[in-house]
């Protein structure tokens, strides 16, 4: 009976079987619980991918959060994760309710290359006793103090002389800044700058920007959507893994340096510092050589990225706002003038100066969507249900932009952090995040 009933089924009927099937299993998946946050139409399989825009993903969230309010769902492939926008909400589940949201979300395409290890991607007791020992020791090697400000100072004088050596002839300043930035937190994290020459060095900050643009491209947004079916396909996914692997044994090198020279009662740096607990450790804990690698990285990606992006927005704003510079230099030259250089003392004498590095900052906005959280428990935010495991993205463009609150949010205007003439800190400026979490980005910032 059973092989006339297949005999008689034909190949068209068991692919419509088949297709209902799957249609029925992605729906059960995707239910939500009462009183979840709302959604926009979403498509069986990919979501809301029909929505995306790639080219301007933040005028999509204002046309969704004008429809739908401050918090609503968005679901990419198998992905789905609730959207925060605007001071007060971003507010409650960043700073209100830290606690509840204080795990990072595991994507498919961040696992695969960490393994859920290191500063950034790492959640629970291995975070808490990460980020405990990298604070302490950066503040041991002098972040936030003036011993590292007299680093910069000395890579300022190098970054100076690099300029000079193109003779007033045009040149792409990208990386030289990034090497120049990165040279602070490699002096703590390696215990050594490198040259601008350098031409190893030179490949990895060329591999580091490649991953950041590759990272929001729409084929790795679909990696983490479908990781079982896209590992097998070619695409910019394999180029961000075939980079990290090659971060991740320059970095390998730098320690197995570092080993041959060790001594443990005298830490020259963040590796050697590491090396020690982990001998502590036994390297049965959480202090492991593979920990140690994704650390490293974490710091190289917080201390390079986000600053030499920074530099190179203020270089492009004072090209396009001569008159801007010119009282930005006006300023530098009544308080600092030209035989010493810029020191942290001199900013609270330099209130335009500080208005125009905030307003870059805020301009800028380089990181609008934050590094998205998890929901360590049940709670509510805004009277909408959010249950344990839920992915939150805080929409920081949307309180940076705020028409509400900036008298010119999308000119580049100083204005924005001056009173009488006096620099005047708004509550509203929140570059890289608010909340104990972005302390990594914030530190090294």
């Amino acid at each position: 009976m059973l092989r006339f009933l297949w005999e008689s089924i034909s190949f068209q009927v068991i692919l419509v079987f088949l297709f209902v099937f799957l249609l029925v299993a992605d729906y059960m998946k995707r239910r939500t619980p009462k009183h979840f946050p709302p959604s926009p139409f979403s498509l069986p399989f990919l979501g809301h991918i029909y929505l995306m825009n790639s080219s301007d993903p933040q005028a999509m969230t204002q046309k969704l959060r004008e429809k739908y309010g401050d918090i609503f769902t968005l679901q990419m492939g198998q992905l789905s994760f609730v959207s925060v926008h605007g001071m007060q909400m971003i507010k409650e589940v960043l700073v209100n309710q830290a606690e509840n949201f204080i795990d990072r979300p595991e994507f498919p395409i961040d696992k695969d290359i960490f393994s859920s290890l290191g500063l950034i991607s790492s959640n629970g007791h291995l975070w808490k006793q990460q980020r405990r020992f990298t604070l302490t020791t950066l503040r041991n090697f002098g972040l936030g103090k003036r011993c590292l400000e007299k680093r910069i100072q000395e890579e300022c004088r190098y970054l100076v002389e690099a300029f000079r050596e193109e003779q007033g002839n045009p040149f792409n300043p990208q990386y030289k800044v990034t090497n120049a930035v990165s040279n602070v937190i490699c002096s703590v994290v390696f215990g050594n700058r490198f040259d601008y020459h350098d031409e190893k060095f030179q490949k990895l900050l060329q591999l580091l920007n490649e991953i950041v643009i590759l990272h929001v491209t729409i084929v790795s947004q679909l990696y983490n959507s479908f990781p079982s079916i896209m590992k097998y396909l070619p695409g910019s996914h394999q180029t961000i893994f075939k980079n990290w692997k090659y971060m991740k044994s320059f970095v390998q090198e730098e320690i197995d340096k570092h080993k041959e020279d060790w001594n443990p009662s005298e830490s020259r740096d963040f590796i050697d510092s590491y090396l020690t607990e982990m001998a502590k450790d036994n390297a049965s804990g959480t202090f492991q050589e593979e920990n140690l690698v994704a650390c490293s990285l974490d710091l190289l990606l917080a201390g390079t990225e986000t600053t030499s992006t920074t530099v190179r927005w203020a270089l492009l704003f004072m090209a396009k706002y001569p008159e801007i510079q010119a009282r930005v230099q006006a300023e530098i030259d009544a308080v600092i003038g030209q035989a010493r250089q810029p020191a942290l003392q001199d900013r609270d004498n330099m209130p335009y100066t500080n208005a125009v590095i905030h307003e870059v900052q805020r301009k800028g906005n380089i990181i609008p969507f934050n590094v998205p959280r998890m929901a360590t428990k049940d709670t509510f935010v805004g009277g909408f249900f959010i249950p344990k495991g839920t992915v939150m993205s805080a929409n920081l463009a949307s309180v940076m932009l705020d028409k509400n609150v900036w008298e010119t949010p999308d000119a580049f205007n100083p204005g924005h952090f001056l009173k009488d003439g006096q620099f005047y800190k708004n509550e509203y400026f929140m570059p890289f995040s608010i909340g104990k979490i972005c302390w990594i980005v914030m530190l090294l910032c």
